[in-house]
């Protein structure tokens, strides 16, 4: 598969016009689920690991009720949920067990696939601490997006993908972003290289359009099922309370 990202202005539009699909759950009350115990001494929420999909998965494998989300870093909606949603759901949900929470990078604007490198970069510990801290100063960095410089397109056109993730994250300043939280400059750059990191990382966009007809982000799965028109944390959270949680 080439990896082909390229600014435009109806990629640029894409930042006000990202949001998922559909029009709501309505499935009738299921029976309240019962919390599981978390690993002696620790809690679910502590538990993250990489899935088969591609995703990085938190809280408990088994746990009744699953939640999958497919986000883009840089699309406004997902991160409002990210900055509203996601303690709540860890602290409510996801820590008692009942439910897991997965999210998987899907890559909608040009400099998603530089920033979902380091996002991944980082390892499973510290995966959501990152992506919650990267939504809570998305505003910043959508602000240099808008300020973009006439002449940074016509320098990407020369670049092979790599090198133009890199471009992307060292002009939105997420290369200095990931360095104020403990990556080294040698990793993130060597994450931004690997081009079989970056393969992958596509190709859970592709396998997210071609097995789940995934068309906006963010777009929330229920046990398999897509949340229509659910993309803010009062209507999953909704979700998840109709689901037994």
């Amino acid at each position: 598969m080439t990896l082909r990202f390229a600014v435009s202005a109806a990629a640029l539009a894409l930042l006000s016009a990202c949001g998922g699909n559909g029009a709501g759950n309505s499935s009738a009350p299921a029976a309240p689920v019962a919390a599981v115990a978390a690993p002696a001494g620790q809690d679910w929420t502590q538990v993250v690991s990489k899935t088969a999909d591609g995703g990085y998965l938190m809280g408990n494998p088994d746990a009744a009720i699953k939640l999958v989300e497919y986000g883009s870093r840089t699309c406004p909606t997902c991160g409002a949920f990210g900055q509203t949603g996601m303690k709540p759901l860890e602290e409510n949900y996801v820590k008692t067990g009942k439910v897991s929470y997965e999210f998987r990078d899907f890559l909608v604007h040009a400099p998603d696939l530089g920033v979902a490198a380091l996002g991944e970069c980082v390892g499973e510990a510290p995966f959501f601490p990152l992506l919650e801290q990267m939504y809570v100063e998305q505003p910043k960095f959508l602000e240099k997006l808008e300020k973009l410089p006439t002449d940074f397109q016509q320098k990407l056109q020369a670049m092979t993908p790599a090198q133009q993730a890199t471009a992307w994250v060292e002009y939105l300043g997420y290369l200095d972003f990931v360095k104020q939280r403990g990556v080294t400059e040698a990793q993130a750059r060597a994450c931004l290289a690997d081009g079989k990191k970056l393969e992958a990382i596509a190709k859970i966009t592709e396998a997210g359009m071609q097995q789940h007809n995934v068309t906006g982000t963010p777009s929330f799965f229920l046990n398999g099922k897509p949340l229509e028109g659910s993309v803010t944390w009062p209507q999953i959270e909704a979700a998840l309370k109709n689901a037994g949680a």
